[in-house]
């Protein structure tokens, strides 16, 4: 479905979620990750939160599976899901974070 899981941190979410903000990424940008054939798992079995990014391509050695979709995207930074201290430590969280 587009579901995935990251090493944690959401910094791949929030990285993406910069790009969108500065309008360098948006609905028409294809997301594609690379993983063994032993990390795709069934349709729900992931969940997602309101920062999680989809994915719309699962590139294996074998094959290249369009996800199904399901999962709508953010529009930028859900800043609620921020606390201070990671604020704080991103200088460009920083200048863009709303009064």
């Amino acid at each position: 479905a587009g579901a995935r899981l990251g090493k944690g941190g959401g910094y791949s979410d929030l990285e993406f979620a910069l790009a969108a903000e500065a309008r360098l990424v948006g609905e028409w940008t294809v997301i594609a990750t690379t993983v063994h054939p032993a990390q795709v798992v069934e349709k729900g079995r992931i969940p997602m939160t309101a920062h999680d990014f989809p994915v719309d391509l699962v590139v294996t050695p074998d094959e290249v599976v369009a996800t199904a979709g399901g999962h709508r995207r953010p529009a930028g930074i859900v800043w609620d899901h921020l606390d201070p201290d990671r604020i704080a430590a991103i200088p460009t969280l920083q200048r863009l974070r709303p009064p």
